[in-house]
């Protein structure tokens, strides 16, 4: 069982700090968000919060997800880095896959790279890029980062991409992880073909559905016996049998945070108080597994 640590929205400040101290605290990984602009004007509703309000996003600072990332790594030796999640299909994919390739290779493949649609549609207006049809420039994307990532020579012709045979130097040693994020159907496909999926919140019933899902399109999909990861929320009132239960249902990392994400406040939490948090839920939880 890993555990990972969760934060966002926070100082730029402190992220190296927690990151070392993550890892000096036994946590398998530091989960990162990725985010691009806060529009002026938007009547788009934000999916994964209760009331749809975007209010929480202002004046909030997001580090560039692949620049952290590079980051966290060059300050640790084991900790593993996720992104969650890149929204990949706003973003050219020779370039993603160009910084994603480069991270996993200073840090020596440990880097995960998870990736999701965007759910506003200004980040794909700001970027030049069409909304429609983002679930198919999705899947290309990932096609593109998989390809290049793996090493050799690599050529794609689809509907919105025409690549010649290029490739990059350095490529990770190991197959890049590619897992997926986002609550819909598509989604669960897209996992179960890919290499895992990040749950982006709530507990066990919210999970199972989502768990089940997957894993039967992964047998429907012929990849049931492929290594796959599913990274869900922690939850403090989880039970034995919870834990029973998820692992059963393929739960494989846990991701922890302690504050709310979506208060509108900023965060004003003291390093000394989130360094605190680590090391409490690490003598508590994290060295009984």
């Amino acid at each position: 069982m890993r555990f990972h640590y969760a934060e966002a929205m926070t100082s730029p400040d402190y992220y190296i700090p927690l990151a070392k101290a993550a890892e000096k605290n036994g946590y398998a990984g530091f989960l990162i968000p990725d985010s691009l602009i806060y529009p002026e004007h938007s009547d788009t509703e934000y999916s994964y919060n209760s009331d749809g309000s975007r209010d929480f996003l202002e004046n909030k600072p997001f580090i560039e997800s692949f620049v952290l990332a590079a980051a966290m790594g060059a300050a640790t030796q084991n900790l593993e880095l996720t992104t969650n999640v890149v929204k990949l299909p706003v973003r050219p994919p020779l370039y993603s896959a160009k910084l994603a390739s480069s991270i996993a290779a200073l840090t020596h493949n440990r880097f995960n790279f998870g990736v999701g649609l965007s759910v506003w549609p200004e980040d794909y207006e700001v970027m030049g890029v069409s909304y429609e049809r983002r679930g198919k420039r999705f899947d290309e994307c990932i096609e593109i980062v998989k390809g290049l990532c793996a090493g050799g020579y690599f050529e794609y012709h689809g509907e919105f991409y025409d690549i010649p045979s290029v490739k990059l130097t350095p490529a990770p040693s190991k197959p890049l992880p590619i897992l997926i994020g986002g609550h819909s159907d598509k989604a669960f496909q897209r996992a179960a073909r890919h290499d895992g999926f990040l749950v982006a919140g709530g507990g066990i019933d919210v999970v199972r559905p989502m768990a089940q899902a997957i894993q039967g399109y992964r047998k429907q999909f012929g990849t049931a016996d492929k290594p796959f990861r599913i990274f869900a929320p922690f939850m403090p009132d989880m039970t034995p049998e919870t834990f029973s239960e998820m692992n059963e249902l393929g739960i494989t990392d846990y991701v922890i945070g302690f504050r709310d994400p979506y208060v509108v406040e900023e965060d004003s939490e003291p390093l000394e108080q989130k360094l605190d948090n680590l090391a409490r839920f690490s003598d508590a939880v994290i060295g009984k597994f």
